[in-house]
Formats: C-alpha cells, structure tokens, sequence
C-alpha cells in the first residue's frame, strides 16, 4: 500500500501513517483502500450521516481522489467523507472546475474504525466520471485532510508540490494505473 506523506509545514499530532491501496477492476472502477493509522479517538471525525452529496468536506477529515488522463489538463477530484458524504468535481483545468450533482456517481462510502485505525473504502465508476478514463493511462493524486481535535490539520499526499499544501497540483498526480 502505498504511503502518504505529512506536509512538512502541517505535521500531525496524531497520525503516525496514512497509506492508499487504488485498484481498478476489470469493469472500469477505481476501488479506494485508505488507512489512517494513531489515535482515532483524537482525530475530529464527522458524525456517520446518510449517503448522499456533501459540500465543502474537506473543512473536516476526508479522503481525496484526483484524476486525469495522462497528459490531459482537465482532471476529477472525489472527496470522501467519513460520515458517507461525497462530493464530485469536474475541472478544464487548474482549480477551474464545477461540482458534479449525479447521484449516480456515488462511491458507496464505507468506514471501519478502531481505536488505532480508520478504514474508509470508497469504489468510483471511472467510465461514468469519463468515458476516456476506461482505457486511458491513469495519473492519479491521492490525499488526506486529517482534523485532529485541537482544531489542527495535517495534509497528506503521495507527492506535495512546493509551497502550501496543494492537491491540484500537477506534481501531486504521482501515482500511475495503467
């Protein structure tokens, strides 16, 4: 699986690992696999609501999916909530996108916590995100908003461009499908 990394300007108190497993299954989906490994209990998690679109979840704890076909400029991003909230974007290009409003595009969000561990599991229908995405080489940006108690956030990705944390990035697109 693999690890993301804190960025170093917003260091978790407590978070020790985050990790992502990113599958695609033969009928074109993305299956999502994050881990948050430290002290659940101090992690500001949202209350458990029902699945359905959410706005502006990354202001608390959520898993995020960006994706675009390799070498393209317009991109997706996905966040996960805990609660089972989702949001979908669509983006021409860097940050200018519009929220997606397609029920259909639910990602059937499921959690499993313990006290060292949170499991989010999240399945996305690439084909229905872009129908270019089912046979395209996939970059993908992997990343985690982490609430802590204290009001703090900690930011992790796969590759953090420079400067203030920034998933949009085209650096922050690090992982490869094929």
């Amino acid at each position: 699986m693999p690890e993301l990394v804190s960025h170093p300007h917003t260091p978790s108190r407590v978070s020790r690992a985050v990790t992502v497993n990113a599958t695609l299954t033969v009928d074109a989906k993305l299956s999502l696999h994050y881990e948050l490994h430290g002290a659940v209990a101090r992690m500001n998690i949202p209350a458990p609501a029902p699945a359905r679109i959410g706005w502006k979840l990354w202001r608390h704890t959520c898993c995020e999916l960006f994706v675009r076909s390799e070498g393209a400029e317009p991109y997706h991003e996905f966040n996960f909530s805990p609660s089972g909230e989702w949001a979908a974007y669509a983006f021409s290009g860097y940050r200018q996108g519009r929220s997606l409003t397609d029920e259909r595009l639910n990602p059937q969000v499921a959690i499993e916590s313990q006290p060292e561990r949170l499991d989010l599991y999240a399945l996305v229908d690439l084909g229905r995100l872009s129908p270019s995405y089912r046979k395209a080489r996939l970059r993908l940006g992997l990343a985690v908003i982490l609430e802590e108690e204290t009001g703090g956030y900690s930011y992790w990705a796969l590759r953090h461009a420079p400067g203030k944390p920034d998933f949009h990035h085209q650096d922050a697109f690090a992982l490869v499908l094929e």
